[in-house]
């Protein structure tokens, strides 16, 4: 009789994934190189969004912390994306958005952010003189 080896939940916390996975000044580089915007649906920070970080191959799925693998991400797109392939997902979000913008477009926005590079001098000058990373956000609301 074959038994199936149990599968063995992801350890977000073995895997440095949690509350602050990435640096303060990683993740506001990352923000300013997609425009302090939702890569998927466009919601911005001065709409009073709260972003995140989403890994474009889950973490879940053994995605990786680089900038090329992550984009910035309203809460509620990151959350309602779970570890769906990107494709996927767009295709939701464009039919969800119904104003004319296809799942094409935003896999191109998506590419080209993440063919930019970042700026982590800038950011952590600024983190410097506002104290956090919250703080520059809350000063662009």
């Amino acid at each position: 009789m074959c038994v199936a080896p149990a599968i063995k939940p992801v350890d977000r916390t073995s895997r440095n994934q949690g509350m602050n996975w990435a640096s303060q000044h990683k993740r506001l580089a990352i923000y300013t190189r997609d425009g302090f915007a939702c890569c998927y649906c466009g919601s911005s920070v001065e709409e009073g969004v709260k972003l995140t970080l989403d890994h474009i191959i889950p973490h879940s799925l053994g995605g990786g912390n680089e900038v090329t693998n992550l984009i910035t991400c309203c809460h509620k797109c990151n959350s309602s994306r779970g570890n769906r392939p990107v494709e996927v997902f767009v295709t939701a979000t464009a039919a969800y958005l119904n104003h004319g913008i296809q799942a094409e477009q935003i896999l191109a926005h998506i590419t080209a952010c993440l063919q930019r590079t970042i700026d982590t001098k800038t950011a952590k000058e600024l983190i410097a003189r506002r104290g956090s990373c919250f703080n520059v956000l809350q000063s662009m609301v």
